[in-house]
């Protein structure tokens, strides 16, 4: 029972962070579904929420006032989600006949305040953006071509990061990087599972009622799109570009906030854990839900082979071997300029993400306000 357990556990892990990735990479290769893809203008509504966003709202302002898009065929709709700085001001103050405000005076988080938005609207595409990314000129028609294809309901824009300062960020840096090879590979071959919150556009038609309380929005409802049988994809060209954190606390406190954001989505919507209730269900374990049993495989993967070591050679190395990896993770995660050797970088990264997966658990069970803004300046990008 201990080898079986081992052995289970062992090809859990192997199919989690390699063999989900090169199956969808073999699917889109040898099984693709291409999108018919052209140039169109349909009338699109642009909406963004924000909280305690002053800071950056002048920049993001400018930059949506730059986008490369019919004035008449576009429509931004800018919500303060009762921010208590200067954002509902800088708002009121905007004089582009294209931009919307909408002040909320309580604070009751993004998704709340995106029910309220998407409901007024009435432009046959809605985009979605963040404050704190800078969206290419051309992002909005390049959202758009996908759409053409009446078989597709959302597209995902790419997020890019601009070069980040600090070995944590490269560690970040790093893991996106593998993320969004997943994501090219799922788009491929169907669909992705979720989509980047600080760019992509959605159907109106398709769009659900979306409910509070939610702290990934921006999974729930391209699940929801595909439910209803539209296929969610993915456009490499629609770029916004962020920068990767050098604060390590920070970046903890959104990556626990995406992954309690998994747990919720699972208590919310506990079918999501039979794979052949949804058309993306198999994808979700693959993609999500194998990730957050992912820490406890690898408890199990570390105690069997403790108990097998004392029985033969193999199982001793094989200790040994996890140790020193464990080791090295420890030794970059202490001592972070470490990790600028390329092994010391993948095993720190690798089980400081893997902590979060606990963390994000405990976050969730403990229950509290993870679905409002943080607090923390530049805390609302949220990478799923």
């Amino acid at each position: 029972m201990t080898r079986l357990a081992f052995l289970a556990s062992a090809l859990a892990l192997g199919y989690t962070f390699v063999g989900y990735a090169l199956a969808m990479r073999l699917r889109a290769r040898y099984a693709p579904r291409p999108v018919d893809a052209a140039d169109w203008q349909p009338r699109v509504d642009l909406v963004m929420v924000a909280y305690n966003a002053a800071a950056e709202l002048p920049a993001k302002l400018a930059n949506l006032r730059a986008l490369d898009y019919p004035a008449d065929r576009l429509r931004i709709h800018i919500a303060s989600d009762g921010s208590e700085d200067l954002t509902a001001a800088l708002l009121r103050e905007c004089d582009d006949p294209r931009v919307t405000v909408h002040v909320f005076p309580q604070r009751r988080g993004k998704s709340a305040c995106l029910g309220d938005l998407v409901a007024g609207l009435d432009g046959e595409i809605v985009v979605f953006t963040d404050v704190r990314q800078r969206i290419e000129a051309d992002a909005i028609r390049a959202l758009l071509r996908p759409l053409a294809d009446p078989s597709v309901g959302a597209v995902s824009g790419e997020l890019m990061f601009e070069r980040g300062e600090g070995d944590f960020a490269g560690g970040v840096d790093f893991y996106w990087r593998y993320e969004k090879l997943i994501r090219r590979s799922e788009a491929d071959s169907g669909s992705v599972v979720g989509v980047s919150g600080a760019l992509y556009a959605a159907r109106r038609s398709l769009l659900p009622a979306i409910p509070p309380g939610l702290i990934l929005d921006d999974l729930w409802i391209p699940l929801e799109i595909a439910r209803r049988g539209a296929r969610v994809v993915f456009a490499a060209d629609a770029r916004a570009w962020d920068r990767p954190s050098g604060d390590a606390e920070l970046e903890a406190r959104r990556k626990r906030r995406t992954l309690a954001g998994n747990f919720q989505l699972i208590a919310r919507q506990p079918s999501l854990l039979l794979p052949w209730t949804h058309p993306l269900g198999w994808r979700l374990w693959g993609h999500k839900w194998l990730r957050l049993l992912a820490p406890w495989l690898l408890l199990v993967v570390l105690l069997t082979n403790a108990q097998l070591a004392p029985t033969s050679t193999k199982w001793l190395l094989l200790l040994l071997a996890q140790l020193g990896f464990y080791a090295a993770a420890l030794a970059g995660l202490w001592r972070p300029s470490l990790t600028r050797h390329l092994v010391l970088r993948i095993a720190a990264t690798f089980v400081r993400m893997n902590g979060y997966a606990v963390l994000g658990l405990f976050d969730f069970l403990r229950g509290g306000s993870a679905h409002l803004w943080s607090v923390t300046r530049h805390a609302e990008a949220e990478r799923t």
